[in-house]
């Protein structure tokens, strides 16, 4: 009684696993064979067990691998999106330096021109005086 019990609820998990076709294809077949197959539909589903543990450790491995994959790519595109910003801050502040230092040389040149102007200006006052 306990063999066949076994037997059947082996066939039931078997028959209940997508995954597992190969081991449906043996409980299917552990049915139809009389005696002997009752005792191997134990073993069989032990190894069905086995085989659905595996495919879930790999399936979790497959999973934890693509989290790490994506967390590494948010990663880099957080890296890139900082340089980005970083790159632009500093050309805003090359560019800042550049418009101060042109800035500062129109205003050296305007003030030497204007100093070259009252220069001449004092020259041809002296010259209109005498």
């Amino acid at each position: 009684m306990k063999k066949v019990i076994l037997g059947s609820l082996a066939i039931l998990a078997l028959s209940m696993s997508v995954s597992c076709r190969d081991a449906a294809d043996k409980a299917k077949s552990a049915t139809e064979e009389a005696g002997a197959a009752l005792e191997n539909a134990g073993e069989e589903l032990k190894e069905a067990g086995q085989d659905l543990e595996e495919a879930g450790e790999g399936a979790m491995d497959a999973a934890k691998e693509a989290s790490e994959n994506a967390m590494d790519a948010a990663e880099s595109v957080k890296e890139a999106g900082q340089e980005g910003i970083d790159a632009a801050k500093k050309a805003g502040e090359d560019t800042m330096d550049a418009a101060k230092e042109a800035g500062n040389d129109v205003k050296k040149a305007a003030n030497d021109a204007a100093d070259q102007a009252a220069k001449k200006a004092d020259e041809v006052k002296k010259a209109v005086k005498h």
